[in-house]
This record gives C-alpha cells, structure tokens and sequence, in this order.
C-alpha cells in the first residue's frame, strides 16, 4: 500500500498538528475507513468543522464592516481598519479563511476518495454521501475564491509525495474557471439527493438546497445568469412562496427556521456543550455599565448583565438614512437596526446593530446564535438580479416584488430597465440580507466595492488605509514562500504594500 499523506502542506499550516499525527488519523484513512454510512457519517461531520472556524468575529468584520452598510469605528481589529497585507497574521480573518477553507477542502477530498474506494458499501449508500461531499467541497472553493480571488484549485487525493510536491506547487487559478469546474459538478450532485428544505434533513446538514445555493452564488459571479435562474429555480420548486416564511425567523437566536438554506451552528449550556463565538460582542450597544443590564445608557432585560461588548459594528448614515430610513413601513428595519429600546433613546440619538443580531441573556462572549449563511430570500433576489441582466423585466419585478411584499414595502413601480431594476436590486440586497456575511462578496463581484466604501464608510482610519487591491484578500506571505513564489500577491505589489 502506498504511505498516504494528508496534508496539503505547503498550502496549509495547522498549529499543534505534525504530519505525522494528522496522517495517523483513521477518519481520514480511504483505506482503513469508510466500511459503513454511520463511518461515513463521522468523517462527513468533520468537514463541516472549518466552517464554524470561518464564521467568526473577524470574518463578519470583514464581510460587513469593510462595506458601504456599517463600519465598526473605533476598533483596533486589523479588519476593521484595513490594516491588511501579505504579512499580517493574527486578529485578521484572512489567514484563518485560507487554513480553514484548504483544511476543509482537504477533509472533503479525502471523505470523497473513501466513499468512491469503499468495497462494503453499495452505490444506493454512497450516491447522497458523495453528493453532499461534493456539495460541501464547491462551498470551501466558493469561499476561496470570494475572498482572495485566483486561488490553487486541485480535487485530487493527495497519496505519495509527487502528488504533494505537485500541489504544493499550483499557482494561481482562474477564479471564473474554478466555478464553472464545480457548477457542473453541483449540477450531478444536487439531484442525487432529496428536494427538500433544509430544516426537513435530520441533523440540518448541507442537501440539494445547499448545492443549488452554492451554485447561484457561483454562477451569479461568473454572470452565467441562465446558471443563476437554472439553480434558483430549484429552489423555488423546494421552498415556494416566500410570503409563507415569518421575517421574524432571521433571527440568529432562531434556529434551523424553514426558510434557511443552511445556518452555521452554534450552542451552549453552561457546565455543558459549548459551541460559540462572538460575533454578538460586536453586534449590541456599546458600552454596557458595569453589572447592568444597561447599554448605552438604556437598559435592555433581554441582553442581561452579563454580556460582553465590543467596539460595535454600526449601521453608515447611508444604511439608516437612505437604504432603510427611520419612519419607513419596512419591518426589517427595526430587526436591521436599533435607535431605540422600549421607547427610550441611546445616548446621543446613537443608532446600533439589531436584534435580528442579538444573544438574549448572553454569558460574556458565549454568542450561541446560528447565523444564517444562505437564505431563501437571497435565491430569490438572486434570481431577481439574474432576470434583470438577461433583459427578462416581468420575471425580475416578480421576484423582487416577493421580498418587498414581506418587508411590507409597495411593489416595485420604477423604469424597467436593466440599470433601474440592478439598483433597485442591489438595494434590496442590503435591507434583507444587512449583516449576513455576504455585503462584501456581492459589492466585489458588482465591481463597485471601492467607489461603494470610499463614499459611505465612516471609520477614517479604514478610509485611510483602503486600497483597490484590498476587495480580495492577499494570500498569507508564509504561504506564498511555502510555495516556492509560485503564488503571489501582485495586486498588493503595486501599492507598495509588501506583496512578497
């Protein structure tokens, strides 16, 4: 048998683990492993871990605070500030996206070579774990390639040490390309398994509903809008009218609500089970008094007296004044934003991040809530986005009249055109998905980050520091000079910000 090696090394850097202890692992063995769909089942639950170490504090800073919507003034966060580089390490969110995105790349290629080898299952057994495998293979790529752009691309179990020496060694890959790869395999993987929502799946893990998901976010950046309408489509057939779904579920305190297309997970008990993080720190009012329920001097019971706050993410003038202005009949707004509690104003007429955000009775960081990666609602706006491109006006006010008539706002009766129907979409975008990790992403591939963050963001010093390279992040210096300099960040070379 040949010696397996399970690391991409060159590629990823895992504190605390040597190669020989990560190869020692059984669950990633395809050869010792993978006999049963409950062995499966195990290794398939672990592909879902670098996902939950993604969804965290800096990666919300930067998905919504580096964006036109909110900025989170004051802090010292590097995300927050911009303050990035091919150097920066640590209180970043880019390293851990690159670690975590390749880790998790590399349990699904291993998860998927141990069902394709497996002798004791049959294909009737195989067939869905494969898919939900892939599914989850095309989410880490999706991220990568979002977040720094060209990124390595391989899907090949790496088993000897040419096969290591190869991959350490891939450069750059054509982002678009990458996508159109794994969209054809969503589109094998996804009818493999059930029609049905998410919170239908026992234990909510990734199905058909996820892939379709996947697929329309890639597809919606490569512009291969018949893509987008073929995936979203899927989805309407699974979850349907979207008036059925209370707003009131987005919040991250609810948790697995049918209208999710899937949800990071997250729990706790004291003395027990703790699985958390804290991006609710940054997402209250800021200060809490000292052992009060009392934030920014108005006292708010279901928050507690315990909680701990940050430097708070806070919704830009241009998020509470024009997208969702005070006095508006929109109900998102009051879950979007809060400007007041119980009637009483926060010191200084402050305006704060929602409920919607919030982790009633919190225990310091301890933030329980899941947060909503995908949502019906975004495939319905993106199937909006799509139409309105392809010239298909009907279908787009259709759509888009959908998620305004559960925000209880008039339909849409503006020009019907391709550049009236983009902004008016776009703007839907950033009242029904405010906060949801996805700001950044759809201003990056609307080509319009830059302009959006220059005129609306308030914290100076990131105003100071924002550069054009920085919409896609720099590939971590180590692992550039891991890799022999076949990667490189020259966006970052030419403005002099160390590229390598």
């Amino acid at each position: 048998m040949k010696r397996i090696i399970f690391i991409f090394a060159a590629l990823i850097c895992i504190a605390g683990c040597s190669l020989k202890e990560d190869a020692a692992s059984s669950i990633t063995n395809p050869y010792d492993f993978y006999n049963t769909p409950a062995q499966v089942r195990a290794a398939l639950n672990a592909c879902y871990n670098p996902l939950t170490s993604i969804y965290g504090y800096n990666y919300l800073i930067c998905l919504e605070g580096q964006t036109d919507l909110a900025s989170c003034n004051g802090s010292a966060q590097k995300d927050a500030k911009l303050d990035i580089q091919p150097s920066t390490t640590g209180n970043s969110c880019g390293p851990s996206v690159w670690q975590n995105g390749y880790v998790g790349i590399r349990y699904c290629l291993s998860t998927r070579a141990g069902i394709d080898r497996s002798t004791k299952m049959t294909a009737e057994q195989k067939a869905p774990l494969r898919a939900e495998t892939t599914i989850l293979l095309c989410t880490y790529y999706y991220i990568l390639t979002s977040h720094f752009g060209n990124v390595p691309f391989y899907e090949d179990y790496i088993e000897t040490d040419d096969d290591l020496d190869r991959i350490a060694h891939i450069g750059r890959c054509n982002a678009d390309g990458i996508r159109s790869t794994l969209i054809e395999e969503l589109r094998e993987a996804c009818p493999v398994l059930e029609q049905v929502r998410t919170s239908d799946i026992p234990g909510n893990y990734a199905g058909a509903a996820m892939g379709w998901m996947v697929m329309a976010r890639m597809a919606a950046w490569n512009k291969d809008w018949d893509a987008v309408i073929e995936a979203g489509e899927h989805l309407e057939s699974i979850y349907g009218d979207l008036n059925q779904y209370s707003y009131a579920d987005v919040q991250y305190r609810n948790k697995n609500t049918p209208e999710s297309i899937f949800e990071i997970q997250h729990t706790y008990t004291p003395g027990g089970l703790t699985k958390t993080t804290s991006c609710a720190c940054c997402c209250m009012p800021y200060p809490r008094t000292a052992g009060t329920d009392i934030y920014d001097g108005v006292q708010i019971g279901e928050l507690g007296s315990q909680a701990t706050t940050y430097a708070s993410l806070r919704p830009t003038n241009y998020m509470k004044n024009t997208i969702q202005r005070e006095g508006s009949t929109d109900i998102r707004r009051d879950y979007n934003m809060c400007y007041q509690y119980n009637g009483v104003r926060f010191n200084g007429n402050r305006t704060w991040m929602g409920p919607k955000f919030w982790c009633p009775g919190q225990y310091t960081t301890y933030d329980s809530g899941n947060f909503k990666m995908f949502r019906y609602a975004g495939a319905v706006l993106l199937l909006a986005e799509a139409h309105a491109e392809k010239g298909n006006f009907d279908a787009a006010v259709r759509y888009l009249n959908m998620v305004r008539s559960r925000a209880n706002l008039a339909d849409y009766n503006g020009e019907r055109s391709v550049l009236k129907l983009r902004e008016a979409v776009r703007s839907e975008c950033a009242r029904e998905l405010f906060g949801e990790f996805v700001r950044k992403y759809d201003l990056v591939r609307w080509g319009i980050w830059y302009s959006a963050v220059i005129q609306n963001n308030t914290y100076n010093i990131l105003l100071d520091n924002i550069k054009p390279c920085h919409e896609y992040y720099p590939i971590p210096l180590d692992q550039v000079m891991a890799s022999g300099y076949t990667l490189d960040n020259a966006e970052y070379e030419k403005y002099g910000l160390g590229g390598n």
